[in-house]
């Protein structure tokens, strides 16, 4: 089983910055990938950013070039700079894993609680 805890939401005014974190503790082999993903009120969940182990990342559009995401693999915890807010961005924010299971080697897949990030002024 594998706890991932988020934190770094809050209040930030348009084109201010946050940083979220998302940290994993549990047993697993290894990490396969991680991401961030966010959900606005009466909106679907939809897809934010992702790293897998190579490195390689991916954005959505709404995001590129204002959003970054990271990772520190000795922490098992991944980052989302998130920079020139705008008050489309708000909405619950929530990281993913995609892990080997250490004892099956099978795909397990684990959501963080959610943080809130409200762009306002």
């Amino acid at each position: 089983q594998v706890q991932l805890v988020e934190s770094g939401g809050g209040l930030v005014q348009p084109g201010g910055s946050l940083r979220l974190s998302c940290a994993a503790s549990g047993s697993f082999y290894r990490i396969n990938a991680m991401g961030w993903y966010r959900q606005a009120p009466g909106k679907q969940r939809e897809l934010v950013a992702t790293i897998v182990s190579g490195g390689s990342t991916n954005y959505a559009d709404s995001v590129k070039g204002r959003f970054t995401i990271s990772r520190d693999n000795a922490k098992n915890t991944v980052y989302l700079q998130m920079n020139s807010l705008k008050p489309e961005d708000t909405a619950v924010y929530y990281c993913n894993y995609d892990v080997y299971d250490s004892g099956t080697y099978a795909h397990k897949n684990y959501w963080g609680q959610g943080t809130q990030v409200t762009v306002s002024s």
